[in-house]
């Protein structure tokens, strides 16, 4: 059994947790405050989730002179989901369940009942989101509860399969701009109690390009640091502002081609995932040699589990359904600054200097801060 340096403490540590203790601290039954979010205020008459995509908690404590907002919330580290990516992440967030429940295992995963690999990030209609995720969100059953449940995120994101699959629920208020961000969470927090989730994307983008050791990293760092001040000024002081991330993320200086080496190819079907984490799909009866060929062809570069090792070691959490198929046979999770690249896979996202997806500390921590509204907090 391969050693891993860490495993998602599902039920009490994780951001599957975030949304549950964010109603919680709301007072909405059959979900609980695991986190401690009332701890920071009280008796909240609203909180608002700020999703940072690609804050690193490791990133951030590294440049905490540049975002003096973040700095003085309190809270810390936090662990996300596996694969550390933004689909699963997202998924795990709006459910409030761990990738083994709610089924949306990567960046691009097979899907057993349509026979191909879907990637949430580009899915629209087909197959239908409720389908592929069927469960009630947190957003649907905060509103049920009586909660004044938002959405504040970019308009395009508003019809996607993944919002529909995972973060349906309440009012959408698409937001593009910096401004109408701030000025619809905002809005929202007017109604009484309210839950609100906001998304911000471009820290994420801008480091996948550039790398989070670069000097537009820590512009955009900067950017969120001011997009966070300016929400805390105009909410109310009974509100709740916590700040999170779906995942971290890495230069990947050390590129190795999966194209290259025919052992990669062994016994596979086809290769799905994303740099740092591959699910490999093997031919019948081949999983055990594709594990054996993917671990000689790697040794050291990379964590080689099969499906049923990474499953026993709790990497999904519970796998519910027919969840497990949805895995690959043999998953290949990157170490240090590795990234598994393919323009066979995805000539795209291999070209990208910033990476995600696996289990180091860059990949998986990320912060949850937290502070109550108001100009004239301390």
């Amino acid at each position: 059994m391969t050693s891993l340096p860490h495993v998602p403490p599902y039920g009490h540590g994780t951001l599957a947790e975030v949304m549950p203790s964010a109603a919680a601290a709301l007072g909405m039954p059959g979900v609980a405050d695991s986190l401690g979010l009332r701890e920071h205020l009280a008796e909240p008459h609203g909180v608002t989730v700020l999703l940072v995509d690609g804050l690193g908690w490791g990133a951030l404590e590294a440049h905490a002179e540049i975002a003096p907002s973040l700095a003085s919330l309190a809270g810390g580290p936090l662990h996300a989901t596996f694969p550390t990516t933004t689909p699963t992440s997202l998924a795990s967030l709006g459910t409030g369940m761990a990738p083994g429940e709610h089924g949306i295992v990567g960046a691009a995963f097979f899907l057993p009942d349509s026979g191909h690999v879907l990637h949430p990030l580009t899915w629209r209609d087909e197959p239908h989101p409720l389908a592929v995720q069927p469960e009630p969100t947190l957003l649907e059953r905060a509103e049920r509860h009586g909660l004044a449940v938002s959405s504040v995120s970019p308009r395009p994101y508003e019809h996607s399969g993944l919002t529909r699959a995972v973060l349906r629920g309440g009012d959408y208020r698409g937001a593009d701009s910096f401004g109408e961000r701030v000025a619809e969470v905002a809005a929202a927090a007017q109604k009484r109690p309210s839950l609100t989730y906001a998304y911000w994307a471009d820290l994420d983008r801008t480091g996948h390009v550039h790398g989070v050791r670069s000097e537009a990293w820590r512009e955009e760092l900067r950017n969120v640091d001011h997009l966070v001040g300016r929400i805390l000024d105009v909410l109310p002081e009974d509100h709740l502002l916590v700040v999170t991330a779906d995942h971290g993320m890495i230069d990947c200086e050390k590129r190795i081609n999966i194209d290259a080496d025919p052992r990669f190819r062994h016994g596979t079907r086809f290769i799905a995932g994303e740099p740092r984490m591959r699910h490999v799909y093997a031919r019948t009866g081949a999983a055990n040699d594709v594990a054996e060929a993917w671990r000689a062809a790697l040794g050291d570069a990379a964590w080689v589990l099969t499906r049923d090792e990474a499953m026993a070691a709790g990497l999904f959490g519970e796998v519910i359904g027919d969840h497990d198929e949805r895995i690959g046979d043999v998953l290949a999770l990157a170490r240090d600054d590795v990234a598994l690249v393919s323009d066979q896979v995805d000539r795209a996202v291999s070209s990208l200097l910033g990476q995600h997806g696996s289990l180091t500390e860059e990949d998986l921590m990320i912060p949850l801060l937290a502070a109550r509204g108001g100009s004239d907090r301390g």
